[in-house]
């Protein structure tokens, strides 16, 4: 008898080379479509199509709060 257990991944990471997919802005939030497609958007776009498109994802990656976080100032 075989078993088979399935691994749970977590997403990769969005960086500053994902794009939104309405206006090219950088991609804060990824959205896995239950279909199987991948929709990148910024917080804007991501915002305005929340509501919609939300329950016909299986994964809804918002990393909007890196653009509150503050990189650090040296002191030079």
């Amino acid at each position: 008898m075989t078993t088979t257990t399935a691994t749970t991944m977590d997403p990769p990471v969005l960086t500053g080379a994902d794009r939104c997919d309405r206006c090219g802005a950088q991609a804060y939030v990824r959205a896995v479509l239950q279909s199987g497609g991948e929709l990148l958007f910024c917080g804007h776009h991501a915002r305005a199509v929340e509501d919609t498109l939300r329950p016909q994802t299986t994964l809804w990656q918002d990393e909007t709060s890196k653009l509150f976080e503050k990189e650090p100032v040296s002191a030079d």
